[in-house]
């Protein structure tokens, strides 16, 4: 008997909402990941992107673990000699708080064409408000 693969446009999407007030980073990340993949579905496949679309909201009020906030460093380089930036967990909350979910989530998603494809569908809003309405949201329960 033949192996049946889902083909990408027979895949059913849905749209789910997570409320990320309390949360802890990095256990939420990894929910939302599995979601984003699609290896919730029986009909997951590794190289298909079966996964749904995630809208984090209230993404300024996740919380770390331990001493995280002070001593987790987050780098990015410009391109230029020696301008490697380095700032703290919470100075990046402060200044962009969706960017420690995106990166949270981007860092769990393969490195490959179909990991950057599957991280088109995470939206992250740092407030309650998100342009998403119009969609069905149903309510992803995330483990804290």
């Amino acid at each position: 008997m033949a192996t049946v693969y889902p083909k990408p446009e027979e895949v059913q999407r849905d749209w789910w909402i997570v409320d990320l007030a309390g949360l802890t980073v990095g256990r939420a990340a990894s929910q939302i990941a599995t979601v984003l993949r699609g290896k919730h579905k029986p009909i997951f496949t590794p190289h298909v992107d079966t996964g749904d679309f995630v809208v984090c909201i209230n993404a300024e009020k996740v919380k770390f673990t331990g001493r995280k906030l002070d001593q987790k460093e987050y780098h990015r380089f410009t391109g230029y000699i020696g301008n490697m930036k380095h700032e703290t967990a919470r100075e990046l909350l402060e200044r962009k708080p969706e960017e420690v979910i995106k990166i949270a989530v981007r860092r769990m998603l393969p490195r490959n064409a179909l990991g950057r494809q599957t991280y088109k569908k995470l939206k992250v809003y740092s407030g309650s408000e998100h342009p998403h309405s119009a969609q069905p949201l149903k309510a992803l329960e995330v483990e804290a």
